[in-house]
C-alpha cells in the first residue's frame, strides 16, 4: 500500500496558525505517492487532520483515511428501530475506516497513549503537532515514543 502516515497531536491547539501549513504537508505527501493517512478522535489536532484529509480525498481520489477511536463512545450513536440493538446503535464514520485496537483491558485514560502507539507502530511518519519542551502530555509520549522508533517526525509546532 505504500507510505502510511499518523497524526498526533495536542487537545487544544492554534487552529488558524497550523491549517494552512497542515494542508500543505498533507498535500504534498500525497503527491509524493502517500495515499493512507490515520488519525485519533480526541483533540483538535485530530480533528483538524480529519478535516484537511477528507478535503484532500475529493482532489485525490485514492486516499484511504483511518480514524481509531479508544471507544464505542467516540462515536455517537443513532436511534434505531430494532429490537434487537434497541434504541442505539454505534455506528462508525460513514465516509472512513473505522477501527479500535485490542485496548479494553487498558485503564481508560492509558487509552489514548496505547492507541497512539500502535497506530505509530504501524506507520512511516508522523505528522504532529506536540511542543516538545511541554514535559508531559498524550501526544508528547506519542511524539517521543516515534521518535525512539526512528519514523520520520514532522512537527507543525515547531513554527508555530
Amino acid at each position: 500500500m505504500g507510505e502510511k502516515i499518523a497524526f498526533i497531536g495536542h487537545r487544544i491547539i492554534f487552529y488558524n496558525k497550523i491549517r494552512n501549513r497542515l494542508y500543505k504537508e498533507v498535500k504534498r505527501q500525497i503527491e509524493n505517492g502517500c495515499k493512507f493517512f490515520t488519525m485519533g478522535t480526541h483533540g483538535e489536532f485530530d480533528t483538524m487532520a480529519l478535516s484537511v484529509c477528507r478535503e484532500l480525498r475529493n482532489i485525490y481520489k485514492d486516499v484511504i483515511i483511518e480514524v481509531v477511536i479508544t471507544s464505542f463512545k467516540t462515536i455517537k450513536p443513532i436511534i434505531v428501530e430494532d429490537a434487537i440493538w434497541g434504541a442505539e446503535k454505534y455506528v462508525p464514520y460513514s465516509d472512513v475506516n473505522t477501527i479500535m485496537y485490542d485496548i479494553e483491558e487498558e485503564y481508560f485514560k492509558k487509552r489514548i497513549i496505547e492507541s497512539n502507539k500502535q497506530m505509530i507502530n504501524k506507520c512511516d511518519t508522523l505528522i504532529c503537532y506536540v511542543n516538545s519542551n511541554k514535559n508531559y502530555g498524550g501526544a508528547r509520549i506519542a511524539f517521543n515514543y516515534a521518535k525512539k522508533k526512528g519514523l520520520r517526525v514532522i512537527n507543525l509546532y515547531s513554527d508555530s
